[in-house]
């Protein structure tokens, strides 16, 4: 295996510019977050290939080049607040932290939220506060935010996450089944929501504590 910078390199440089990934901030993030340290012992060899891998509860670590479609997506600037939607290993959280000035996750399954919360700590990122609890519901008592990204696909954009975007928010989502998801970018615009079309995607499922 090769020392990590050494592979993160090679993975900004093969997987992500070599395929139109051009924010240079987006980049840089990815060169500076070590992504193996958010990936279980058994995988840490395969951490930085171009594919997801899985972190337990039957959820996964995100493929490197759909992170990074997503954190473009959003144009966040340092000033930002953002919410994330499913916060995994914590690697995206990590990524946002980079990009924005103070990151809310929320995670579903507890075991998940504390490894990923154990991890963000050791790695000193102090801007991120990760809470237990449904997705799809959002952190009302923490919004407006400016941006929101959801790790996990919806069947049909939660209302909930729309309305705790400020005029102007973005939200990047994938949507649709198990078998056919897309990625789609929102913008509120004079109050309303405005929808854009990305790449297709595969996610695991949004569930929400009622299904």
């Amino acid at each position: 295996m090769l020392d990590p910078a050494t592979a993160r390199r090679q993975m900004v440089d093969s997987q992500l510019r070599a395929r139109g990934i051009s924010d240079p901030r987006v980049l840089n993030a990815m060169l500076r977050v070590p992504r193996h340290e958010f990936v279980p012992a058994p995988y840490r060899a395969d951490a930085y290939e171009d594919h997801p891998l899985p972190i337990g509860d039957n959820q996964t670590i995100s493929q490197p080049y759909v992170v990074a479609v997503m954190l473009e997506s959003l144009q966040l600037t340092p000033h930002d607040t953002v919410l994330e939607v499913g916060t995994g290993s914590g690697y995206v959280a990590a990524l946002l932290a980079e990009l924005a000035a103070q990151v809310f996750s929320i995670e579903r399954h507890p075991a998940l939220a504390d490894n990923a919360r154990r991890v963000l700590t050791a790695l000193g990122y102090t801007s991120v506060r990760i809470f237990t609890g449904d997705g799809t519901l959002g952190l009302p008592a923490n919004a407006p935010f400016d941006a929101i990204l959801v790790s996990a696909a919806a069947l049909s954009v939660p209302p909930a996450l729309l309305a705790q975007l400020r005029e102007g928010g973005r939200m990047i989502i994938p949507v649709g089944s198990s078998d056919s998801q897309q990625l789609q970018f929102i913008r509120i615009c004079n109050g309303q929501p405005v929808i854009s079309l990305r790449e297709p995607v595969r996610f695991v499922p949004l569930v929400h504590n009622g299904d």
